[in-house]
């Protein structure tokens, strides 16, 4: 008998100790991985596209890697990569079902030495694997505009 209970205490704790653990973690690495972005203007042409790969770092830290433009837009076209930079963030707010859930922000912008650069920013809420918001160009003289986003993995055979 003594032994049944001390055999049910220690299943006890242990699914005591299992239900507190987060196993959400930092998003399990849903927003980590190469994800592909169309930019429409308000008219619902198309603005921009690239393709990243995102790795969700500490905090809303988000590190944006192999970013390539595949339809600059009026504020990159002229510009090769390696005169903007990107930086992104993401915060989590849930997870349900193991789909990661929270707020999405992203900024391109070009690096030229002194004077006005032309800045991209995208804000958005992330939901599994979809994001999807609005964005904002501004800058030089040719660079202004806005829209909707949607960011998703890429397609297969694309």
């Amino acid at each position: 008998m003594r032994k049944g209970v001390g055999m049910i205490v220690l299943l006890a704790l242990g699914l005591t100790a299992a239900g507190c653990s987060s196993g959400s973690g930092s998003g399990t690495g849903n927003i980590n991985g190469t994800w592909d972005a169309t930019l429409t203007n308000t008219d619902g042409s198309p603005a921009y596209t690239f393709s990243t790969t995102f790795t969700q770092g500490s905090g809303s830290a988000l590190s944006v890697t192999n970013f390539t433009f595949t339809l600059p837009g009026p504020c990159f076209e002229s510009y090769s990569a390696n005169q903007y930079s990107e930086t992104g963030s993401f915060s989590l707010s849930g997870n349900s079902s193991g789909s990661v859930m929270g707020v999405f922000g992203m900024t391109i912008t070009t690096t030229f030495p002194g004077g006005t650069n032309n800045v991209l920013t995208l804000t958005g809420t992330v939901n599994g694997n979809s994001i999807s918001g609005t964005w904002s160009a501004t800058g030089l003289s040719g660079c202004s505009g806005n829209g909707t986003f949607k960011i998703g993995p890429p397609m297969a055979g694309g």
